[in-house]
C-alpha cells in the first residue's frame, strides 16, 4: 500500500484508493486508517466463498471500485464473483509465474530456492478462475545471490512487487492493458 499512497500522492498515479478491505485482522487496516483511506474488516472465517463473495461484492459496489487489487489476500474467489468482476481483478504473485502457481508467502520463495534457480521475481495477472493462471500483465526478475535466504529473497522480490503494482495500476488507469492478445498497448 506504501508505494500506491506514495505514487499517487507524489508521483502523479492517476488513481485513488477508495477502501481497503480485509477479510481478516491485519496491520493493513491501521495502516490505512493512518493514511486516510477508509478501512473495511469484512471477516471471512466461517462462511461460504461464494456467499461471503457476494457480500464482498456489495462492499465494493458501496465505494464506486473500478479495479480490486489483491495484495496479501489468501483467499480464493469464486467463479461467479470473478465472472462479476472480470478484468477487474489484479493479483500480486510472488514468483515468475507460470513457475510455482499455487505457491504463498515463505512456500514461493523456498521452493525457488529448493529448485536451484537462479532468478526470481514477481508477477502481477489478471484473476481468473484458476489459480495463478490469469492473463499476465508485467513480470520483472531478481538475481538470486549465491548466499540468498528465505526473509532476503522475500525482501527482494517485494520491492519488485511494489514497483508492478504502480506500473499495473497506471497502465490501467490509461487504457493500456488489452485483454488476451497483447498485455500492454
Amino acid at each position: 500500500m506504501d508505494s500506491l499512497v506514495d505514487a499517487i500522492r507524489y508521483e502523479g498515479l492517476q488513481a485513488e484508493i477508495a477502501v481497503l478491505i480485509a477479510n481478516k485482522k491485519c496491520d493493513a487496516l491501521e495502516k490505512a486508517k493512518g493514511f486516510d483511506i477508509l478501512a473495511v474488516l469484512l471477516e471471512s472465517a466461517g462462511k461460504e466463498r461464494e456467499g461471503y463473495d457476494k457480500e464482498l461484492h456489495k462492499e465494493l459496489q458501496k465505494y464506486n471500485v473500478d479495479l480490486i487489487l489483491l495484495v496479501g489476500y489468501m483467499r480464493l474467489l469464486s467463479k461467479w464473483f470473478v465472472g462479476k468482476w472480470h478484468h477487474k481483478i489484479m493479483n500480486v504473485h510472488p514468483s515468475l509465474l507460470p513457475e510455482f502457481a499455487g505457491e504463498m508467502d515463505l512456500g514461493v520463495h523456498k521452493a525457488v530456492l529448493a529448485a536451484g534457480k537462479k532468478e526470481s521475481g514477481a508477477t502481477v495477472h489478471f484473476v481468473d478462475e484458476t489459480v495463478d493462471g490469469g492473463q499476465i500483465i508485467l513480470q520483472k526478475k531478481v538475481t538470486i545471490g549465491k548466499n540468498e535466504t528465505l526473509e532476503s529473497l522475500k525482501e527482494k522480490v517485494q520491492a519488485v512487487e511494489q514497483e508492478l503494482l504502480v506500473e499495473a495500476v497506471a497502465l490501467y488507469a490509461k487504457g493500456k492493458i488489452m485483454e488476451k492478445s497483447t498485455t500492454v498497448a
